[in-house]
């Protein structure tokens, strides 16, 4: 058994929600990822679209739930007994497949290891484990003063994981704004559609993570939005429509709502060079890179064309462009599973 301690600590983590170039919803989730060593557990599982079992959305008493489990409180588990650390971001059923670990005591410390892909019956470590992950040794008290944490005396949740995401969309009830707000409360975030928020309270402003300038709203009226947001000592980060193509404005809140430090991004920057053929795309660690091009064609119809989709090692990446699929005003998206960045195609 390792005999070596390293750190644990949870930090605020987001699986990047958004609707795909096939038309399909991927649910955008908030949750708690496991700091080990100082770096994200998820981080290190390259090509995982998942969430820990500490997620806002699932409810406080189940919420609380996990926190007691991960820290060995409800009925003692047998020897060997596996926890899921990871599961997926749309069932969380263990048969699309969910990362699981024994978690146990050895003394005072806390011991995770036996990394391992599951879907169901007792899996193969050999087989279906993760090579050089782990065992990891924890200091106990470390790592029952980070779960605890998010407990209050009485073992209640405590208010520590963030509440749903909100947008707020300014601008006229009409198609786009009213269709961008069915997508994001279909991806599980919160929308409000308004004329004006320059007289809004300022304990409702800080309810919203991302303000969207729908494209009838004038410079002034933007103004005014950002200098009430400003007084209310809001954080959201206001943008403005690039084009009426719900999938792209969606990507665009996500964007906005992105709280992740940036020395924990994976996904660091999306740009265009060479007159618009090529996309530069900036990854901080190993991780899968989808990008994705959104255009209107010539009777403003929205046209949107995969072009990549790989796994791309830490560094910056020039990406050639399909000239066809980026004709016009078009726009490009790249997402990995925990964000998302939106850039015009410069020419």
């Amino acid at each position: 058994m390792t005999s070596e301690y390293v750190t644990f600590g949870l930090a605020p983590a987001m699986r990047a929600g958004g609707v795909l170039a096939d038309g399909t919803y991927q649910t955008h989730r908030d949750f708690l990822d496991f700091v080990v060593d100082g770096r994200p557990l998820l981080a290190r599982l390259a090509d995982l679209d998942a969430v820990s079992p500490l997620a806002a959305d699932i409810g406080p008493s189940a919420l609380a739930e996990q926190v007691r489990g991960l820290l060995l409180e409800t009925e003692a588990p047998p020897a060997g007994s596996r926890f899921v650390l990871y599961g997926c971001p749309e069932c969380e059923g263990l048969e699309c497949e969910a990362v699981t670990a024994v978690i146990e005591r050895d003394g005072p410390d806390v011991i995770w290891r036996d990394f391992v892909r599951q879907t169901g019956g007792a899996p193969d470590v050999e087989r279906d484990g993760f090579p050089g992950l782990g065992p990891f040794r924890f200091h106990g008290e470390q790592y029952r003063t980070a779960l605890k944490g998010l407990l209050t005396a009485d073992g209640a949740l405590a208010p520590e994981i963030p509440a749903g995401p909100r947008a707020l969309l300014i601008g006229p009830r009409a198609a786009v704004l009213a269709k961008l707000a069915a997508a994001l409360r279909r991806i599980r975030i919160g929308a409000e559609i308004t004329l004006d928020a320059a007289g809004a309270h300022a304990d409702e402003l800080c309810k919203y993570g991302a303000v969207v300038f729908g494209p009838t709203v004038g410079q002034g009226e933007r103004d005014a939005v950002r200098d009430a947001f400003a007084a209310a000592r809001s954080d959201a980060v206001c943008v403005t429509a690039l084009a009426p193509i719900v999938p792209l404005l969606v990507a665009q809140v996500e964007q906005a709502l992105d709280r992740t430090p940036h020395d924990r991004r994976r996904l660091l920057g999306l740009t265009t060079a060479a007159g618009g053929a090529e996309a530069v795309v900036e990854v901080a660690a190993t991780c899968r890179v989808a990008l994705v091009a959104h255009r209107l064609d010539r009777l403003s119809r929205p046209r949107t064309r995969d072009l990549f989709d790989a796994v791309l090692d830490p560094g910056t990446h020039h990406i050639p462009l399909d000239p066809r699929a980026v004709r016009g005003r078009s726009y490009l998206v790249a997402r990995t599973n925990d964000a998302v960045r939106v850039t015009p195609v410069e020419r």
